[in-house]
């Protein structure tokens, strides 16, 4: 390091600011074995980098900002600061790199840029009000994005009174949030009308559970003939699990191992007003058991196919998840374990991105409660932390 920074205060001359330090790893013989560690250096004579470091008794504040303080880790350790008298000329012969001026002036630019983050100029430049409510909308899990957006919004709308009001300017954004859910509502099952709905989703997502409070809630509370066809082959005890329900709820049940078997077994259901179809868990990124899902829906010709997302995922997860399950025809969502998340602002990216009508919400295990149709208003108070996810 000590070499390092000479050859910085040869070359640029001892006010040159260090803007970053690291070791790189060299390689040879094509790669294969490790070389001698070396030293990169990032320094410019032009830019001026303000010291963090508590200026010293009785120094003039002009002399602690001449330049970076460096630290490099380790001994030796690095001079105080690379300052003095000003970079002497160019010596005749030197030659400057092409570009290299355009690349200190982008240097210049983003060392600005970060310093003003730092400081948090971006969002101190908001009324004090509205950057409180930014800040709980990053601490309800929201990416900074969308909630720049939802700022700069209710900014441009909302009148000065509003926005001066906390909790008006945070109705507001809920009304906003509440516009961009969109809700399904819940499945309609028809007296003498078979109606087939399936779930599908990645493991562990909760959908044998959602499919069990479903079939209680239709046959015990509304009274209508249900049926279930399982084709969850794969999981230990799966296809016992569902058994256990149907066999409290006193419902038929049909196992199926391949879409061959798929078209007979909803035959033998035909009579009922609603079949509930349990899928096996499939990885988003394995296109194989993706396809063989389709398949089985394809045979089982499903009314409706309910994606089930948990929601303590992350939000590039669900986004992916969606967008991958979207090729089996997915026309809804449920969302699972509420009472899980510690928030759900990672839910807003899914949202806006896969714009699946979300039906119902879950926030528990009992069978058949903890379950309960999907309202914007609702989703909207959940998201920004609002509201509690058990009902009252």
């Amino acid at each position: 390091m000590h070499e390092a920074l000479s050859l910085v205060r040869r070359d640029l001359g001892p006010d040159a600011a260090v803007l970053h330090t690291r070791e790189v790893q060299s390689r040879r013989f094509f790669g294969l074995l490790r070389g001698r560690p070396r030293i990169e250096v990032t320094a410019s004579a032009g830019v001026n980098v303000p010291s963090r470091l508590p200026e010293p008794a009785g120094r003039p504040a002009a002399a602690a900002r001449g330049a970076a303080r460096i630290a490099p880790p380790g001994p030796p350790a690095a001079p105080d600061a690379l300052r003095g008298s000003p970079p002497p000329p160019p010596r005749a012969g030197d030659r400057s790199p092409s570009g290299v001026e355009d690349q200190l002036s982008d240097l210049r630019i983003m060392l600005q840029e970060l310093c003003r983050q730092n400081r948090g100029g971006a969002a101190r430049e908001m009324p004090d009000g509205l950057f409180r409510l930014f800040t709980d909308l990053i601490e309800a899990d929201i990416n900074e994005e969308i909630a720049r957006q939802l700022i700069e919004r209710i900014r441009c709308e909302a009148p000065n009174d509003e926005l001066a009001d906390p909790l008006m300017a945070k109705a507001r954004i809920a009304r906003i949030l509440e516009a961009e859910i969109p809700v399904g509502g819940p499945i309609h099952a028809t007296p003498g009308r078979r109606r087939l709905v399936a779930l599908v989703g990645p493991t562990g997502v909760g959908k044998t559970t959602t499919i069990a409070k479903l079939a209680a809630n239709f046959r015990l509370r509304q009274r209508r003939n249900v049926g279930l066809i399982t084709v969850d082959t794969y999981r230990i005890a799966a296809v016992e699990q569902l058994r256990t329900y149907a066999d409290i709820i006193d419902l038929p049940m049909e196992v199926v191992s391949s879409p061959r078997e798929m078209r007979s077994a909803a035959r033998r259901l035909e009579g009922l007003d609603l079949i509930l179809m349990d899928t096996a868990g499939r990885s988003p990124r394995d296109e194989i058991k993706i396809q063989e899902l389709r398949s089985f829906l394809s045979e089982a010709e499903a009314d409706e196919v309910h994606l089930v997302l948990s929601s303590v995922a992350g939000e590039r997860a669900l986004v992916h998840t969606a967008a991958r399950f979207a090729s089996v025809g997915t026309t809804g969502m449920i969302l699972t374990k509420l009472d899980e998340a510690t928030s759900l602002g990672n839910l807003l990216p899914l949202v806006r991105s896969s714009r699946l009508p979300i039906s119902y919400l879950t926030n528990g295990q009992s069978v058949p409660d903890d379950i309960e149709t999907a309202e914007s208003a609702r989703l909207a108070r959940l998201v920004l932390g609002t509201e509690s996810v058990y009902r009252k």
